[in-house]
């Protein structure tokens, strides 16, 4: 790691100013690509961002240049739906979201009551989103205060940009993760107050999802939406089938799912829903209206059997889509793999997934969705130092595949077939390198 407060990266840039659309050439003006660029960065914050040559004479005597020629800077990848405490259940067999829960993540979410166990497994998730590439998450903690103590701990000593709360629950789960029902509303105000909005922090208000909260419970969670608009939310929303015939018998009163969170006022701007298969198009209108996002899923879908994420149907009606491992149920923390997932349900659908399409989502896309795009997301003046330096040449298929591409957006769409942490050469975050591929 290096403290220096001012440094240039030279490698090829790559950055989105604009959503770059569904064709197979990206939309006019959506895309800033330099071949052989620089990256000035001062104090944490990207201070100019040029084609080297035009660079140079411009930058003060003895600053350290970091030469990356023949490889690519992306702005960090963001994952905007991710389970930190499921991170040692990983490619556990056999078991779709339901049985799942039970069998594997409510046990496993146990031990978190210990400190000790909590601070551990916070540092080693964060090394391995860095290893990936990715620099900000939107993460699920347990329904244990210290969980969220730990991992927003953790985050801090590393100066990142990060989204976590405490999962809500008081029913249907052990009575080890179950709150009182004010008692979780409590702890989470006590929560916010110490750790939202410090240094790179934010809160995310967590109801696991709706067959595991109180209306009384889901209620208490809208009203500390409408007391403070900077607070985010995430839960889950028609995952898997059996799952909405739950919840159609806890609340019959509603007329659909999505109708339990917009009931006690959950639907809004930062609001996250992951998953979002079984919907209709209606539902989805609703969702676009009030601004909230879709997390798409896609290796968690396909190895929990969920069904495939309708993307299409989703842009449709303007509704945000983000993209995310949903690890413990993801098989992979890497946006790479992610992208190659969402590729390949893509074409189960008929809708391939361009890499320009999937570069944008899982950096500028995710952070406009996620209400983060003024401070991370582009390679721009201004914004927070948060980058990910890819190899094209990683591994020797990627290298030998890479080698015969003719245009970004092959080799682009290589690294997002072929692509895993080895791919990472360096992640930066807070305009710190965080973490180097061993040599």
């Amino acid at each position: 790691m290096t403290n220096n407060d001012s440094r240039v990266l030279r490698a090829e840039l790559l950055s989105f100013d604009a959503d770059p659309g569904e064709d197979d050439a990206p939309a006019e003006g959506s895309v800033c690509h330099i071949v052989d660029g620089g990256i000035w960065i001062e104090n944490g914050r990207i201070h100019a961002v040029d084609d080297y040559a035009r660079l140079a004479p411009e930058l003060p005597e003895g600053i350290e240049v970091i030469d990356h020629r023949g490889k690519l800077i992306t702005p960090g990848f963001i994952d905007s739906h991710v389970h930190y405490v499921q991170l040692e259940i990983m490619a556990s067999y056999g078991r779709q979201l339901l049985d799942w829960l039970n069998d594997y993540t409510f046990p496993e979410e146990c031990r978190f009551a210990a400190r000790a166990h909590a601070e551990a497994l916070s540092e080693a998730f964060l090394d391995e989103m860095l290893r990936v590439g990715t620099t900000t998450a939107q993460v699920f903690c347990s329904s244990h205060p210290i969980s969220v103590d730990a991992f927003f701990s953790a985050s801090r000593r590393r100066d990142l940009r990060m989204l976590a709360g405490k999962v809500l629950m008081d029913r249907h789960a052990p009575d080890a993760l179950c709150d009182d029902t004010l008692g979780g509303i409590r702890d989470t105000e006590r929560l916010i107050g110490d750790w939202h909005g410090k240094g790179r922090l934010g809160y995310s208000l967590t109801p696991r999802f709706a067959p595991t909260s109180s209306r009384a419970q889901l209620d208490a969670t809208g009203g500390l939406m409408r007391n403070d608009a900077s607070l985010w939310l995430q839960t889950h929303l028609a995952e898997n089938t059996g799952e909405l015939d739950w919840v159609a018998a806890l609340f019959p009163g509603s007329r659909d799912y999505l109708a339990v969170y917009e009931q006690s006022g959950l639907v809004g701007p930062r609001s996250t829903f992951a998953h979002g298969i079984h919907l209709d198009q209606a539902m989805r209108g609703r969702l676009a209206e009030r601004g909230a996002n879709l997390a798409f899923c896609p290796s968690s879908n396909l190895f929990l059997g969920s069904g495939l994420f309708d993307r299409l149907a989703a842009r449709e009606m303007a509704l945000n889509i983000t993209y995310a491992s949903d690890v413990g149920g993801g098989t992979d923390l890497s946006g790479l793999a992610t992208l190659k997932a969402a590729y390949q349900v893509g074409q189960l659908r008929g809708q391939p997934l361009t890499a320009w399409q999937g570069f944008y989502g899982l950096t500028l896309g995710n952070a406009r969705a996620l209400s983060l795009d003024g401070h991370i997301g582009r390679l721009a003046p201004g914004m927070e130092a948060d980058l990910v330096v890819l190899d094209p040449a990683a591994t020797p298929l990627l290298a030998r595949r890479t080698a015969r591409s003719r245009s970004l957006s092959e080799t682009l769409f290589a690294l997002m077939m072929l692509g895993d942490d080895r791919s990472v050469a360096e992640t930066w975050a807070g305009g710190r390198l965080q973490h180097r591929r061993a040599a």
